[in-house]
């Protein structure tokens, strides 16, 4: 039997959207042929991450889609796929499901309040639902020096920087503080062992959303894959108000990792052009999983409000997409990259 093909992952944040990586994940999860070395995540995607590590230390790889069903059964999905799959069909289509919760009395109360108050200013400072989820975490298992290297992005409030956690330093304000929208929710302040500051932190985002550079270490493989859940490409000019701050929205979530990748094909193009010896750095080799069709028909909406038929619908098209990616590039894994950077950045 050959060996399974290790990858590390890189997984979007995007909130609710995350349940698109949930169906991914759940679908690799099924794939002997492939073993997860690293991952790399942020906000939603820090989530999913920690749930993946924390499920396969105790259980193996059912035993990670299983904590990851919990995780999102949690946050608001159906996870019997029989009624999930029943309460898609019966719900209208994800364009129209995004139109009726943005145009909703109650979300767009939020939308104005965020935009005329501050977590620390609002009467009633709200705090992250995601709390009573990630406390009850298994950090034992989560920063265990077994199973796939985890590695979690925060944004520093006050130097604007990226700070990665790994192994001991994760913990529940870790994860929430990868996943603190600053419109939305205090800075999370953590004593940080490296400085020795108590520092505070926002949605690690807006810095790597999520980080690849520590997917570069020597021990790990080549192969990364990008779970994409913010549409790199959307056709139309947005016009009304709520369409252009929810592109602006996508566009500065993608813009850290756009950069890293364009430094990954900047290197690759060094090497092959002689200018670097092969060795002196790695040649990363780059495929993505995402569904720019479906976050097209969807909004920042979706993203913050939780709705089972769009859950449903998400998770569905994540195992969709990791199936083709599969069928179509599992080959390419050990080989060449599947997604042409060239072409991209051109």
């Amino acid at each position: 039997m050959a060996e399974p093909k290790r990858i590390n992952l890189a997984l979007q944040g995007g909130g609710a959207h995350g349940a698109f990586t949930w169906g991914v994940l759940d679908r690799l999860l099924e794939e002997d042929g492939i073993e997860i070395a690293a991952i790399s995540g942020t906000s939603a995607g820090a989530l999913n991450g920690a749930a993946v590590k924390s499920g396969m230390i105790t259980g193996g790889r059912q035993g990670a889609r299983d904590n990851l069903d919990h995780l999102w059964s949690k946050v608001g999905a159906v996870t019997n796929d029989a009624m999930a799959a029943w309460i898609s069909a019966l719900s209208p289509p994800s364009a129209v499901l995004a139109n009726t919760i943005q145009s909703s009395p109650a979300y767009q109360a939020m939308d104005i309040a965020m935009r005329f108050l501050t977590p620390y200013t609002s009467p009633f400072p709200m705090e992250n639902p995601l709390r009573r989820i990630v406390e009850r975490f298994n950090y034992d298992t989560v920063c265990a020096v077994s199973g796939p290297d985890l590695y979690i992005c925060a944004t520093n409030v006050r130097t604007g920087k990226i700070r990665v956690f790994h192994g001991e330093e994760i913990s529940p304000d870790v994860i929430l503080a990868s996943a603190c929208l600053p419109t939305l929710f205090r800075a999370v302040e953590i004593d940080d062992q490296r400085t020795g500051e108590r520092e505070a932190y926002w949605d690690g985002g807006y810095t790597g959303n999520p980080a690849l550079f520590p997917l570069y270490l020597p021990h790990l493989p080549d192969d990364l894959i990008v779970v994409n859940i913010n549409p790199l490409h959307r056709e139309d000019v947005p016009r009304d108000a709520q369409a252009i701050q929810n592109r602006i929205n996508e566009i500065s979530f993608n813009s850290s990792l756009l950069r890293e990748l364009r430094a990954i094909n900047f290197v690759k193009r060094l090497i092959e052009d002689g200018k670097i010896q092969e060795g002196q750095m790695k040649k990363v080799l780059v495929h993505m999983i995402a569904d720019d069709g479906l976050m097209n028909e969807l909004s920042v909406a979706t993203k913050l409000v939780p709705n089972p038929a769009v859950l449903a619908r998400l998770k569905t098209a994540g195992r969709v997409a990791a199936d083709a990616f599969l069928n179509a590039s599992f080959d390419d894994i050990g080989k060449r990259d599947s997604v042409d950077l060239r072409v991209m950045f051109d």
